[in-house]
């Protein structure tokens, strides 16, 4: 984004939207006034930068033109002094993950070639969200697991010790912890460590 503002000419402010769980959210911006008009879209549910997440196309809004059908966006952007918006979709592998979203505040087009340049930087920052997304559900499931693990290592724990109390099977010290655990109101896994702690004292 920062490359992106540095590179093209009349470019004040740069974001990228990403659209999880069908909610936008401005994931990285190079200044509050990209991040406020992303807002406002996201707000109204409507705007050339939810469009160009959506569709992956490339949606260019002249704040001044009375015929956009992003009139009233236009208004609040006309209103913070900018004049042009391109929105870009951030395309990849057959589908759009979000949009690249630049400001300007230049009363001048924005020429051609800086709406190449913004399809270009939009291809580049694709593969950049796709790869830190893609990290955190990693790490994500990573701990998921270890924390499922470690709960069935404590229940299994638990079982053991009720067995050798009470003589019984594993499925019926299961059915034994479970009922204790609905009695309770407590959750399984910190009955099972209730009762592993209290044989280590």
């Amino acid at each position: 984004a920062e490359l992106a503002k540095q590179t093209m000419a009349g470019v004040e402010d740069v974001s990228l939207t990403v659209i999880e769980n069908g909610r936008p959210r401005s994931v990285v911006f190079t200044g509050r006034l990209a991040v406020d008009l992303d807002e406002r879209q996201y707000e109204a549910g409507f705007g050339p930068c939810l469009d160009a997440a959506k569709t992956g196309q490339t949606i260019v809004v002249d704040s001044q033109v009375a015929d956009t059908p992003y009139r009233d966006f236009a208004r609040v952007a006309e209103r913070a002094g900018v004049r042009h918006i391109i929105s870009v979709g951030m395309p990849l592998a057959q589908r759009t993950i979000g949009g690249m979203n630049i400001y300007s505040l230049e009363d001048e087009p924005l020429s051609p070639a800086v709406l190449d340049h913004a399809e270009v930087f939009a291809g580049h920052a694709a593969v950049a969200v796709a790869n830190v997304m893609s990290h955190a559900n990693a790490v994500h499931e990573a701990t998921h697991l270890r924390r499922a693990m470690e709960s069935r290592a404590v229940i299994e724990q638990a079982k053991g010790m009720i067995m050798a109390r009470d003589r019984c099977t594993a499925e019926e010290a299961f059915d034994i912890l479970n009922r204790i655990s609905q009695q309770q109101n407590v959750k399984l896994r910190d009955l099972a460590q209730v009762i592993v702690d209290s044989a280590q004292k």
